[in-house]
């Protein structure tokens, strides 16, 4: 790590594996603030007095705050450093999150799950950024796949944690408990997340500056070839969680408890598969692993796509090619991450942010469509993840201008 140079700068370094651990932490609170209170929907809806699209609303209101605090925070890091944004962030998280738990209505939790959605993007959004300053090549490689090997445990987990929460205490305790999280990791950044960013490579700042970054970012061919790889991935997943209860319950004939099984293993199995990359970082480069991941979920969704038209998808079949895609997945995030956020090293704030930013609103906008077909048929769904993953592999293929560099310490060809 570089020497810090700020106000942090006498102070002690943490070990390697705590700062990693802490941005872990900060990675796993936005997922349990998504996943952990949809089990009480039904009964928020009959507190708030309202219905099942309006309980919904909160949910909208916190991935689009997800995304446009990502925009903040990013370049805000850039500037001033990385410590400052995660912890004012994390703490007006801790805040609008208590006031969640504490809204007289619909209306105000819209309002109050819109601002922690914004704030705690500092901690997803800088979070990479520190993890950019810090490593290069292989080793940041390593590092993104066990920060997405631990925040995977968040959709697994989640939903679980969250039923039995509400069941005991009610939905209002489940904000209580995210509170509790996210005032936990407040915490811990402020102990253990040093500044990463030297004043030497700080950018200034406002509106002219933002857009300016923001439009360097754009126009650098690898950055935009790898987050579109990324964000692309991400649609496919985010066809599946939309399409999943159609698939399992009405296509499969799962039940209730077994579709909410089949839902945590894919999710375990992408976690399994982001460790396993971090293992196998240092005998492949990232741009190989990303390749891999991209054609095992392409394959995967083409079979299955083509199983369905024909009306020859079964259970074995099905569960057999999501694994293959999940473990797919697992791959795309970690590396795609990597590649994305190292083509820009002057704006790693910045890109981080673009890349979470498009990675929100492809999953916000592949969603509604995965209903279109009706409530008995997948194929929406996995027309959906083929699509998607066959843009994500020709946004790779425009990235590539030149074949691969094998130097790990620099594997986009930057010196």
């Amino acid at each position: 790590m570089s020497p810090p140079h700020s106000r942090t700068a006498g102070r002690s370094r943490p070990p390697a594996a705590l700062l990693v651990a802490v941005l872990a932490l900060l990675s796993f609170v936005m997922p349990l603030a998504t996943d952990m209170y949809l089990p009480a929907f039904p009964r928020m809806a009959r507190d708030l007095g309202t219905d099942a699209s309006g309980v919904q609303l909160t949910l909208t209101a916190f991935m689009a705050g997800l995304a446009l605090g990502q925009l903040v925070f990013g370049p805000l890091s850039d500037r001033y450093g990385r410590r400052l944004p995660i912890l004012v962030g994390t703490g007006i998280c801790t805040l609008t999150t208590a006031l969640c738990a504490v809204a007289p209505s619909l209306e105000w939790l819209i309002v109050w799950r819109l601002l922690s959605g914004a704030a705690g993007a500092a901690g997803l959004v800088v979070g990479r950024a520190v993890v950019a300053d810090i490593a290069q090549g292989v080793r940041a490689a390593r590092l993104f796949g066990i920060l997405m090997a631990l925040g995977g445990v968040a959709p697994v987990v989640a939903p679980l944690a969250g039923g039995a929460v509400a069941a005991a205490a009610g939905w209002r305790s489940v904000f209580w408990v995210l509170a509790a999280a996210s005032l936990v990791s407040l915490a811990a950044a402020y102990l253990a997340v040093p500044e990463t960013l030297p004043l030497g490579r700080r950018t200034p700042v406002g509106l002219g500056a933002v857009v300016r970054s923001v439009r360097s970012v754009l126009g650098n061919r690898r950055y935009l070839g790898c987050t579109g790889a990324f964000a692309f991935g991400s649609a496919a997943l985010f066809c599946y969680i939309a399409g999943s209860p159609f698939l399992l319950q009405n296509v499969l004939g799962l039940s209730v408890g077994q579709a909410s099984a089949a839902f945590a293993a894919g999710a375990l199995t992408a976690t399994l598969s982001s460790a396993l990359g971090a293992r196998l970082a240092g005998r492949f480069t990232p741009w190989a692993l990303l390749v891999a991941g991209l054609v095992a979920l392409t394959a995967a969704a083409v079979v299955a796509l083509a199983l369905t038209a024909t009306g020859r998808l079964g259970r074995t079949a099905a569960f057999t090619l999501l694994g293959l895609a999940f473990l797919g997945l697992g791959l795309v995030f970690a590396n795609g991450t990597t590649l994305a956020v190292g083509a820009v090293p002057g704006a790693t704030g910045t890109g981080s942010a673009v890349l979470g930013t498009a990675q929100s609103l492809l999953g916000a906008l592949a969603a509604p469509l995965m209903g279109l077909g009706g409530e008995h048929t997948a194929l929406p769904l996995f027309l959906g993840m083929t699509i998607s993953a066959l843009i994500a592999l020709l946004c790779l293929a425009a990235a590539r201008a030149r074949p691969a560099p094998r130097l790990k310490k620099d594997f986009l060809g930057n010196s």
